[in-house]
């Protein structure tokens, strides 16, 4: 399985993180994360070094965590703090503490090599502290799906018209050609939609009275950061490429947790620069993105249930696919800077 581990992932908004233990799951690894009584967020090894009872079924004692079992505890840093019944602490005894940093409410998590950890590389953008822009927070979409086909998906304008018809896309767009191109570790596709009806979620949002022209430009931040920027401008008005913000323009995200080889947390949310003040607006947007995100669940599952038969011949490739051959290419690279020079060419040979 190609898990990049020297990258920042969402462990959860930061709302779902308090005086609690909070078990979760990322890359097959156990971990539990909890709140100091100072606010700041921890993440340690859920798993006893003694008995293998999960921390998380043990309880606070202070900043500590008390295991459940024999009361072994742990400070914020995994080290064994305590031990009933004898004040020798062996070498041993300690747990895994995994780098974290907070932003924008959000929970970032660093699976890899601690010392390379570096908050700057924390994914951010411009709008998030604009005050033309305002951001709402979504769900954590639970996918049963490899995280690489979901962010195939993302890097994947083509799918709207077909998956998402009364929402996202519409039959208008179904011929226009895609774009793509990678910059660095980031792959970028792309298209406009000129003189045609506005799909059903800027009917709903735009209060356009006719045609419009519309745009996806769908960038994939290897290996698990997506950013939509899509919206629609009256088609009267002529904007360009560089006018987005003349138009009704949002960017929808997504940050792809890995669980499992067959399970994906989608933590989403919207960035907007219309009724800014408005939570309401908010909302009810967040309820047509959950009608879309569905239905790419169930594609994305159907096909992952599809990957447990033999199959009976190679997948046909098409030109909407550059983008994800662009995407797996850059996995594969960044995940063999993490492997065995053995497990390095069976990566590159996968993609090849």
């Amino acid at each position: 399985m190609t898990f990049v581990r020297n990258a920042w992932y969402v462990a959860g908004w930061s709302k779902n993180f308090g005086r609690e233990l909070t078990p979760l799951t990322i890359m097959d690894e156990d971990i539990v994360i909890y709140r100091t009584e100072a606010g700041a967020a921890v993440a340690l090894t859920d798993e006893c070094p003694h008995k293998r009872l999960p921390l998380s079924k043990g309880r606070l004692k202070g900043d500590a965590v008390e295991c459940g079992y024999h009361g072994m505890t742990f400070g914020c840093d995994g080290k064994c703090v305590r031990i009933p019944g004898q004040s020798n602490l062996p070498s041993s005894a300690w747990v895994r503490a995994y780098p974290l940093h907070e932003r924008h409410g959000i929970v970032w998590i660093w699976m890899g090599e601690a010392e390379k950890a570096d908050p700057e590389l924390v994914f951010d953008m411009p709008e998030f502290t604009d005050p033309n822009w305002a951001p709402h927070h979504g769900d954590a979409l639970e996918l049963e799906c490899n995280y690489l086909p979901v962010a195939d998906n993302l890097c994947d304008p083509a799918h709207v018209s077909f998956v998402h018809p009364t929402t996202l896309g519409n039959p208008a767009c179904e011929d226009v050609p895609i774009d793509c191109a990678r910059q660095g570790q980031t792959v970028i596709t792309w298209r406009w939609i000129r003189d045609a009806p506005p799909v059903g979620f800027f009917k709903a949002f735009g209060n356009f009275a006719g045609n419009v022209d519309r745009w996806h430009y769908y960038y994939l931040h290897a290996p698990n950061v997506a950013v939509i920027d899509f919206g629609s401008a009256a088609t009267e008005e002529a904007i360009g490429e560089e006018e987005r913000d003349k138009g009704v323009r949002l960017f929808a995200l997504h940050f792809l947790t890995p669980v499992s080889e067959t399970r994906t947390v989608d933590h989403w949310m919207h960035l907007r620069n219309i009724a800014l003040d408005d939570e309401g607006m908010g909302e009810r947007m967040n309820e047509q993105f959950r009608i879309a995100f569905a239905e790419d669940k169930a594609i994305l599952e159907t096909i992952q249930a599809r990957e447990a038969k033999a199959p009976a011949r190679r997948p046909v490739r098409i030109a909407i696919d550059r983008g994800p051959n662009h995407l797996r290419r850059i996995i594969a690279e960044m995940a063999a800077q993490e492997t065995t020079p053995a497990e390095d060419a069976a990566a590159m040979q996968a993609v090849s």
